[in-house]
């Protein structure tokens, strides 16, 4: 049975800084590509950052510079270090895993809020 469970949202004022993790279990974790998304109410869900599993990262515009993603392979632990946040930041993160061999697993989700 495959497990996602993100933890470390809350709420923030701008210009703060919040990390995020993602615990896996139940896949053999250095296998697959791990990925932050973000959804907005009202919005579609989109990228907020991705770590292969050869540790190469990629960022959209609208994060570089402020957001870094990292993994724990150890520890089957994927993270995301949020800096100089803000409220267009506010929405629900949640970690995905994928890799070729097909399943593409999500997790529950965690809020992150930022205030103005």
């Amino acid at each position: 049975q495959v497990q996602l469970v993100e933890s470390g949202g809350g709420l923030v004022q701008a210009g703060g800084s919040l990390r995020l993790s993602c615990a896996a279990s139940g896949i053999t974790f250095s296998d697959y590509d791990m990925a932050w998304f973000r959804q907005a109410p009202g919005k579609q869900r989109e990228l907020a950052a991705i770590i292969s599993n050869g540790g190469a990262t990629t960022y959209p515009d609208a994060v570089k510079g402020r957001f870094t993603i990292s993994r724990d392979n150890a520890k089957n632990i994927v993270s995301l270090q949020m800096t100089s946040l803000k409220p267009e930041d506010t929405a629900v993160y949640y970690c995905r895993a994928s890799n070729w061999k097909g399943p593409v697993y999500w997790g529950q989700g965690t809020q992150v809020t930022v205030s103005s």
